[in-house]
Formats: structure tokens, C-alpha cells, sequence
């Protein structure tokens, strides 16, 4: 990224441009896109949500297993998937913005043998929950809990992998309402075939797991049958390409450091959770912990929404060659997300009291979710403009930036912060919630900076020569002329 004195930078304040009547459009096409993919986010973590509800409505003791076993599957396992899917956001959407629309197809396929070749590993991983689990001192119920859950979540691995691809595959093209209507009806179905599992054929915890498996693979299946049988793709997926067996260099170059940014910032959370399994009392410190990630989760599906919305309007404008178009989506993005969320956290604190009835009916469990609130407002705030932030990253192709910026501010400053609030200041969730905070706020902080001193300009010649770099010579002719 350049540096010179006369680069445009991030109009936060003030008008840029013309009369103004792009900010209308603009508004426009992020709401028009924003709006399924909230409610797509939304459905897809309630798969997690239906089935933690119903275990954890069991005990508390079946709630901590299970959400520890969600927190080492997000370790070890989908977040890893997440993040080499992450390359596609700019990958696809640099292509789709060029007019390079067959590359969505080969960029997708290239990337589900990476992610689905990955998943064996993670698997075998994944069969040794339990024993991982005591060896980090995780309490033996609960190991034993989480491994038996974890192990019926295997088959769903790969069907996660598969339906990452997917996710960024229609988002980078502006398509979120087939997203959307297959994760409506995947969810509809998920809540029988979890009550079945679980109950009715007396499968208990282990149900529960085999229903998101289930329920993943249903989500894949609707979206494969769509590119299948829709026009709307003939363009973008015109059958499996042998070009998504070669040139995996331009996919590894992005999906690295994606791997890389993305799996900072879910193992920071997610250790929260591990550390919290650490502190005195712990099936009941967990439990609030837990929850209150899990609430957190939840109201976030606005800005993750947004970091969908704004890595695709950054991705696709730098790929058509329109630097200020970019710069204006971003301007707008933070103005929606900002307006959406201050309603979302207000509502937090009026609703504190009853929160935590979500995932447990004890008392205690319930005041200690309310005494979290606060804190959980502030981070929600910090997580809205991060999400923003991190979104431009990866429209823009900005991995390797945001992987060293969460290594910093998670490692070097978030968990050291939870440390010392947590279990030096003996302050338990609160403190380990304080260094999420801090975590969030250094994060913010950097990455505004690199973006206020970024030439945008510059940016469109690099989108441009990525696209064409990700072309094999002998296919070149072929797709220019789709």
C-alpha cells in the first residue's frame, strides 16, 4: 500500500464527492444485500443455537460440555475452514467486479478441494476430543461431554466446508437470496430432526450433534441443486473445471494469511472460554461465560453481516476499477452498521434481566449474564466498527495486514489483559470480558490507521493485476471472452 501525501484517505467526516445522490444508491445496494445476509448469518449459527439450547435445558453441567466441545470444534476445526474460504472474498469478488465471471466458478471449486482435503485431518483431530481436553485441564465430566458431542460433529465438518465455498460464491455476485431461502428451510428442519436425535430415538447429547451434521449437509445439497438447475449461475459455474486442479499458488497466496487473520480472532475467543473452564467454580463461571459469548454471537449478525457486505462492495468496485465508489461504500457501511447496532445495544441493556434464560433456567447463571451486560454493550460497540474494518480488509486483499494486527492486539494485549483481570485481579468473567474489550478497542485503532493512510488509487492496480495473475496463460483467451 502506498504512502504518498496526495492519496485519498477514508472520508469518515465530512462529503466526498458529488451531490450526494450515490449515498441513496449506496444505501441501497448494502441494505439490499446486508438484509439476507443477516438473516442467512442468523439461521446458519442457529443450527448451533437449537442444539446447545436443547442439551443445555438438561443441566448445566451438559451445557459446559457442549460448549466447550463447540469452542475446540471452532479451534481446531471451522475456523480453519472459514478462513481459507475467506480468500475467496477477494478472489471472487475482484473477479466478479472485472467481469471475469467463469473465475468465480474455478476460484470456488479450487477452494472446496483445499477445504474438503482438510477436513480428514481435522477429523481424525477431532476423535480425540476428550483426551485433548484433560491434558489441557479441562474438568473430566465435561471433557468427557465434549468429546462424545464433537465425535458425532464429523460428518457435519465436511458439510461445513463445502457450504463456506458456497456462502462466498454468491455473496461475491450480490446472490444472497438463494443463501437465504435454503438457510430458512435448513433451519425449519433442523428443529424436528434435533427433537427427534435427542428424544425420540434416545440419542441424548450425541443427537444433537448428529442434527447439525444433518442439518449442514441439507443447506449444501438445496445449493448445489440451485447452481444445477438456475440460469442465474451458467455464467459463474459452468460444470467442474480441470483449472481449479492447477494454479493453487494464487489461491495459498490469500488463503494463508485469511487462515491466519481469522483463526487470531476466533482462538481468542474461544481460549476466553477455555480459560474460563479454568477459573474456581468453573461448571458455573463457564456457563455465564459461555452464554454471554453465545448472546454476543448472536447480536453480531448485523456486523457480520456488514463485514459481508462492505468486503464485497470493496472487492467488487477495486475489481471494476473504481477507487471512490470503494471509498463511499465504506463511508456508508459505517453509518448504517453504527445506526443498527446503537438500537441493538440499547436493547441489551434494557432486556439484561432476562437474557439469560436463552440457555439456562439457574438463578445464578441468570444474574451473572445480567451483570455482564454492560460490559458485553461496550464490546458490541468495538465489535461493530472491527467488523467494518476487517471486512474492507479482505475486499481489499489485505490478509497479511490484518493476520499481524490480531496477532498484536489479541495476543499481546487481549488475553494477557484477561489474564490479568480474570485470575490476578480475581474478577472472573467480568475480567476475562474486559480483555475481549481491550482486544477489540487495539484492534480498531491499527487497522483505522492503515486504512486512513492507504492509497486507493493504488489499490485498483493491485486488484487488477491479482485477477489476471490468478488466470492460467492457455485459459486466458477463454475467459476473457465470457
Amino acid at each position: 500500500m502506498g504512502r504518498e501525501e496526495e492519496s485519498p484517505a477514508i472520508p469518515l467526516i465530512g462529503k466526498y464527492g458529488g451531490s450526494g445522490g450515490w449515498m441513496a444508491e449506496e444505501v441501497k445496494k448494502q441494505v439490499l444485500l446486508g438484509g439476507p445476509l443477516v438473516v442467512v448469518n442468523a439461521l446458519q449459527y442457529c443450527l448451533q443455537v437449537i442444539s446447545v439450547a436443547v442439551v443445555g435445558h438438561q443441566s448445566s453441567l451438559a451445557l459446559s460440555g457442549v460448549s466447550i466441545a463447540n469452542s475446540f470444534a471452532q479451534i481446531s476445526g471451522f475456523s480453519f475452514l472459514m478462513g481459507l474460504s475467506a480468500a475467496l472474498d477477494t478472489l471472487c469478488g475482484q473477479s466478479h467486479g472485472a467481469k471475469l465471471h467463469r473465475m468465480l466458478g474455478v476460484h470456488t471449486q479450487r477452494a472446496m478441494l483445499v477445504l474438503v482435503t482438510l477436513c480428514i485431518p481435522l477429523s481424525l483431530l477431532w476423535t480425540k476430543t476428550q483426551s485433548i481436553l484433560m491434558f489441557l485441564g479441562q474438568n473430566r465430566s465435561i471433557s468427557e461431554i465434549s468429546g462424545s458431542y464433537i465425535t458425532f460433529m464429523i460428518p457435519g465438518l465436511f458439510g461445513f466446508a463445502l457450504l463456506q465455498c458456497f456462502n462466498r460464491f454468491f455473496t461475491s455476485q450480490n446472490k444472497v437470496f438463494p443463501l437465504m431461502l435454503s438457510s430458512v428451510f435448513a433451519t425449519l428442519l433442523h428443529i424436528p430432526i434435533c427433537w427427534g436425535f435427542v428424544f425420540k430415538f434416545g440419542f441424548g447429547i450425541r443427537g444433537a450433534a448428529l442434527a447439525l451434521s444433518v442439518s449442514y449437509w441439507v443447506n449444501v445439497i438445496l445449493l448445489s441443486l440451485y447452481i444445477k438447475f438456475s440460469s442465474s449461475c451458467s455464467k459463474s459455474w459452468d460444470g467442474f473445471s480441470r483449472e481449479a486442479l492447477e494454479n493453487f499458488s494464487a489461491f495459498f497466496q490469500l488463503a494463508v494469511p485469511s487462515v491466519i487473520m481469522f483463526c487470531l480472532t476466533i482462538w481468542s475467543s474461544e481460549t476466553m472460554v477455555f480459560l474460563s473452564g479454568l477459573l474456581p467454580n468453573a461448571v458455573s463461571e463457564t456457563s455465564v461465560f459461555s452464554t454471554c459469548l453465545a448472546i454476543a454471537t448472536i447480536t453480531r449478525m448485523i456486523p457480520y453481516a456488514s463485514t459481508a457486505v462492505i468486503s464485497v462492495r470493496v472487492s467488487n468496485e477495486l475489481g471494476a476499477g473504481n477507487a471512490d465508489a470503494a471509498l463511499r461504500a465504506i463511508r456508508v457501511c459505517f453509518g448504517v452498521t453504527i445506526a443498527a447496532c446503537g438500537l441493538i445495544g440499547s436493547g441489551l441493556i434494557i432486556a439484561r434481566k432476562t437474557l439469560g434464560y436463552m440457555y439456562s433456567e439457574e438463578a445464578g447463571v441468570v444474574k451473572g449474564v445480567a451483570s455482564m451486560v454492560p460490559l458485553l454493550s461496550i464490546s458490541y460497540l468495538l465489535d461493530s466498527l472491527q467488523c467494518i474494518l476487517s471486512g474492507v480488509l479482505s475486499g481489499s486483499g489485505w490478509q497479511k495486514i490484518g493476520a499481524l494486527v490480531n496477532l498484536g492486539s489479541y495476543y499481546l494485549v487481549g488475553i494477557p489483559s484477561a489474564i490479568l483481570f480474570g485470575f490476578l485481579l480475581h474478577m472472573g468473567a467480568t475480567g476475562l470480558w474486559m480483555g475481549i474489550i481491550c482486544a477489540a478497542l487495539t484492534q480498531v485503532l491499527a487497522i483505522s490507521l492503515v486504512m486512513i493512510r492507504t492509497n486507493w488509487s493504488e489499490e485498483v492496480n493491485k486488484a487488477n493485476g491479482r485477477v489476471y495473475a490468478s488466470i492460467m496463460p492457455e485459459t486466458m483467451d477463454m475467459v476473457v471472452a465470457s
